[in-house]
């Protein structure tokens, strides 16, 4: 009767009950739950976060080496790429003033070489070649000057500025047919419309290169006018003073062709003009590799939702490669346009009409109103062959590495496109197959009008996307491989 008694007691207490008094037990002792309380404040203490220590706590001496050892190696690696990479930079002008010659001008000699001034006994032509020729027996820098007779541009002075637009040379002088002849006539009868700079001409196309024109060119040129004029000068002056026969009244009303009896005059073929042009050839270029770099870091959590998103299947491994380069193809092809609207928008000319390269002209387009057209495609076409490399050595290298990657392509592009490269170690011609070259050669040829290589261009920077295109599944494998791997090691550690 006790025993049911306790079983129907039992039966009618709640579950919390229950389980209180099967924790006591029957005979009312107090039982440990859970291991006791002893093992439950060990396993709380365990759980408790570590206190921070001193620098040179004994417990991380294992660590404290650890962390010294990778930061030397890290250290030695960033001076190694310093000395390896910058270096670069420095070094495209480090010869500069060596191959100052390398920057050929045409000395072209006309005078009393073309009829009807044959019969004329030449005295400014010679006197010119003649000062051009001593002074490359001069210690350097100077220009490299080549003497040119009539005979070998078709007895046409128009000729020789053809070949200075054609870049064959950097600059001419260009001593005219009637140099001599004009210069005795005035004398002899007075002549008061003889205008010296009649008798020389000196032409260059600055919109090839206006820092190589501006530094090297035009400052020689200008000593080398001065010291032509100032020795022609004296040399004529004398000559014409010994001759007894001309009348004393007519020299009087031509001073200036005693002296300096002789000038130049200045044919700039295509000025660069307007000053808002610079960053659409030079330093805003720069952006445009900056921009597709940066873009794979905009891009790649988006693409990586067809992958990681939770609520659907992974997309196949080449659907997935594909939708990557087609997405970043046509991201480029926006980005780009944009890019160009901005020099749209500050009014850089985009629909003269063409000129020819025989006379100066003023930001001349070679492709009339399709010029912005052609403007947007170099820059897209650029991007591409910039920014699919950035593409594939993103996944190749992986983070911090690309910010290494990034300065050695930036540098290797400024330094082979924004200096002359004649005027740079020869080492550097591997510059003239490197993309940003190529898309400032393009540019200032469809901005100015200028001799234009238009075709190679885009030839070499399809080559970039070709090559790089081909490369694009690889470097996707070894970054899904190198991400498969940081998982598994996830994984063992846990």
């Amino acid at each position: 009767m006790a025993d049911t008694a306790t079983s129907d007691k039992r039966s009618s207490l709640s579950p919390h009950s229950a389980e209180t008094l099967t924790a006591h037990g029957e005979n009312g002792g107090e039982q440990p739950r859970d291991g006791g309380l002893a093992d439950g404040g060990e396993k709380g203490k365990a759980n408790e976060p570590a206190k921070p220590v001193g620098f040179f706590d004994q417990s991380l001496r294992a660590v404290r080496l650890q962390v010294f050892g990778l930061w030397a190696r890290t250290t030695l690696i960033l001076a190694v790429f310093i000395l390896a990479v910058l270096s670069m930079y420095w070094a495209v002008l480090f010869h500069v003033e060596t191959n100052v010659s390398s920057l050929t001008v045409f000395v072209a000699d006309f005078d009393a070489q073309v009829a009807p001034f044959t019969g004329v006994t030449p005295l400014v032509g010679p006197m010119i070649t003649q000062t051009t020729e001593a002074i490359l027996s001069m210690p350097e820098p100077h220009l490299g000057y080549i003497t040119k007779q009539a005979s070998d541009f078709q007895n046409d002075p128009l000729a020789v500025r053809q070949a200075i637009f054609d870049q064959k040379a950097w600059a001419a002088i260009i001593i005219m047919p009637n140099a001599t002849a004009m210069l005795q006539q005035a004398v002899q009868q007075g002549n008061v419309s003889y205008d010296p700079i009649g008798a020389c001409q000196v032409v260059y196309v600055q919109a090839r290169d206006q820092e190589t024109y501006s530094s090297y060119i035009l400052p020689q040129l200008e000593v080398l006018q001065t010291q032509i004029t100032a020795k022609f000068g004296q040399t004529w002056t004398s000559t014409v003073l010994g001759n007894t026969s001309i009348p004393r009244d007519t020299l009087q009303r031509v001073p200036q062709a005693m002296n300096p009896g002789i000038g130049f005059s200045q044919f700039n073929l295509r000025p660069f003009a307007p000053a808002v042009i610079t960053p659409a050839v030079t330093v805003g270029l720069i952006y445009l590799i900056i921009l597709s770099f940066f873009s794979f870091a905009f891009y790649i959590p988006i693409h990586m939702k067809f992958q990681t998103e939770p609520g659907h299947p992974p997309l196949k491994a080449l659907h997935f490669v594909i939708w990557r380069w087609a997405s970043t193809i046509l991201a480029y092809f926006f980005l780009s346009l944009f890019y160009s609207l901005i020099s749209l928008a500050f009014q850089i000319p985009f629909a003269n009409p063409s000129a020819p390269g025989t006379e100066v002209a003023n930001n001349p387009e070679p492709y009339g109103k399709g010029t912005f057209v052609v403007y947007w495609m170099i820059n897209w076409v650029g991007m591409i062959a910039l920014g699919l490399a950035c593409e594939n050595m993103a996944m190749l290298v992986g983070q911090p590495w690309t910010a290494m990657w990034l300065i050695f392509w930036v540098i290797t592009n400024v330094s082979t496109s924004f200096y002359s490269l004649e005027l740079a170690p020869k080492w550097y011609y591997w510059g003239y197959a490197w993309p940003l070259h190529n898309i400032v050669e393009a540019t200032r040829s469809t901005l100015f009008d200028l001799h234009s290589r238009i075709g190679l261009n885009f030839g070499i920077l399809f080559v970039w996307f070709a090559v790089n295109t081909a490369l694009f599944p690889v470097c996707c494998w070894v970054m899904k491989w190198k991400h498969d791997r940081e998982e598994e090691k996830k994984k063992k550690k846990q």
